[in-house]
């Protein structure tokens, strides 16, 4: 069996006496898609900053191979910058673009690579990064707005584009925070389409609360539900659902 790619042990996160994670274990595997579920205050956020070095944890260990070759290395040891360098990238649940430039060129200056801004507008593209734009283009259904000021995108395809720009940067792994927040039913169903295609190719951690949307793109995969800080239970869709845990503690409560 691999190894994850992305594993948590006995972390806990204390904020001014409230213990926001509470001895949390999560592992996610390679090419694996999850979706994490839990109510307001159950600590979905923070876990997001913890793996991405925008928090530290007070105990605990929090560790990255990207290949079952290599050695673990401890994300705790690193900022945020050498963490997104490894290969972890975020999307947080608001969108942000740069609104002046066009789609593509939004794209360009997400590009894996060290150039900075003004490098990236006036950077001549080779074939393969023309290739690679455009494939991003169609992968996130923007190919025929390329040309459109990144800020007259509908709140939806601005989401796309995020995750577009989030793909530029070729990340091993993909956190993904509420996508389908703020989208009509046309453009949740797409943004699920859209995470399923990049299973297998990338592995994704997907906190949302739109239960319709989770049983989309969990596909028979894991999801985990956060409570209180910790892991309450994992398992299919269907088995979380009908859990009486959950019920009472997230689903009974209806949407929030």
């Amino acid at each position: 069996m691999a190894h994850p790619i992305l594993q948590a042990e006995d972390v806990s996160k204390t904020y001014d006496g409230f213990r926001a994670i509470n001895a949390l274990n999560f592992y996610l595997f390679p090419g694996e898609l999850r979706t994490v579920i839990g109510p307001n205050g159950a600590g979905k956020s923070t876990f997001f900053d913890l793996l991405t070095g925008r928090a530290q944890p007070d105990t605990g260990s929090i560790k990255y191979a990207d290949s079952d070759a290599a050695p673990a290395i401890d994300l705790t040891e690193l900022n945020e910058y050498e963490i997104q360098r490894l290969g972890i990238g975020r999307k947080f649940q608001t969108p942000s673009v740069f609104a002046e430039h066009s789609v593509h060129t939004n794209l360009v200056l997400s590009l894996k690579g060290p150039r900075g801004v003004f490098a990236s507008l006036f950077h001549r593209l080779d074939s393969t990064q023309r290739d690679r734009l455009d494939a991003l283009l169609k992968l996130v259904r923007l190919e025929d707005k390329r040309h459109w000021k990144a800020g007259l995108l509908s709140h939806g395809e601005k989401q796309w584009l995020e995750i577009g720009m989030l793909l530029a940067s070729e990340p091993r792994v993909l956190l993904v925070d509420e996508p389908a927040a703020g989208m009509t039913d046309e453009e949740t169903h797409r943004t699920g389409e859209l995470l399923l295609s990049l299973r297998g190719k990338h592995s994704i951690v997907v906190v949302e609360h739109d239960m319709t949307f989770v049983k989309q793109i969990s596909d028979g995969g894991q999801v985990t539900v956060l409570h209180q800080g910790t892991v309450l239970c994992e398992g299919k869709f269907d088995e979380v659902q009908s859990n009486p845990q959950v019920r009472a503690v997230y689903l009974g409560r209806g949407k929030h």
